[in-house]
Parts: C-alpha cells; sequence; structure tokens
C-alpha cells in the first residue's frame, strides 16, 4: 500500500512539475529582433528618437541572446529572419510608426515608457 501512495505521488510530481515547465515557456517574452528590408515584411514599425523622453520603449542591445529576456527593452538582434521572436522595419519618419524607441548605453536603463504599447512585443 505504501508503494503504491509512493509511486502515484512521484508520477503526479512529475506531471506537476512538467505541466509548470511548459505553462511558463508561454509565458517568457524574448526580445530577438530582425531588422527587415522592406515595411510590408515586418510585424512592427520602428522609429528611432532622438531624446529619452519622446520615446515609448527604452531599449538596450545586449550582446547574447541568452540575455535577451522578458519584454522589458532588452532587444537581441539575430541575423536570420527565422531565429526573430519580432520581425521590425525602421521607419523614417514618427508618424510612420507603430512604436518609438531609444537605444540606451546600460541596461538598467531599458523598459517601457508607455505601458500601454507593451503589447506590440508579446
Amino acid at each position: 500500500m505504501m508503494t503504491l501512495f509512493f509511486y502515484l505521488y512521484i508520477v503526479f510530481m512529475k506531471s506537476f512539475f512538467l505541466l509548470l515547465f511548459f505553462l511558463s515557456s508561454l509565458f517568457c517574452y524574448s526580445q530577438k529582433v530582425h531588422s527587415m528590408a522592406y515595411a510590408n515584411q515586418a510585424e512592427i514599425k520602428i522609429y528611432v528618437v532622438g531624446y529619452e523622453n519622446q520615446a515609448d520603449l527604452k531599449v538596450f542591445k545586449v550582446a547574447y541572446e541568452n540575455q535577451a529576456e522578458g519584454n522589458d527593452g532588452l532587444w537581441y538582434f539575430v541575423n536570420y529572419v527565422n531565429q526573430a521572436d519580432k520581425k521590425v522595419y525602421f521607419v523614417d519618419y514618427a508618424n510612420q510608426s507603430d512604436l518609438k524607441i531609444y537605444f540606451v548605453k546600460y541596461r538598467n536603463q531599458a523598459g517601457w515608457r508607455n505601458k500601454s504599447k507593451k503589447h506590440l512585443l508579446y
């Protein structure tokens, strides 16, 4: 009787952790982006502003893919489209853009200034 209980407990715990792993992967949004050549190929059109206070998102370019975690402005630019989570196109004018960004110098400066546009990168 005790071994049956122990066996069921082990099976339950394995199933629980497996389910937890899969659910957590659904909520981990990495920001691997690829810059497209044409606007119609992109999911999001982006304009780079000159001043931090004009931006919706402050972006820090990370050096390695595994550092681009969450939806908090840590971006890793990939070389190939199939590696990207988001395809972006950089526009010439602010009124053409979906999102305005500002590139910051330090990682801790990255983040959203206008959280109403956060859905664009999910």
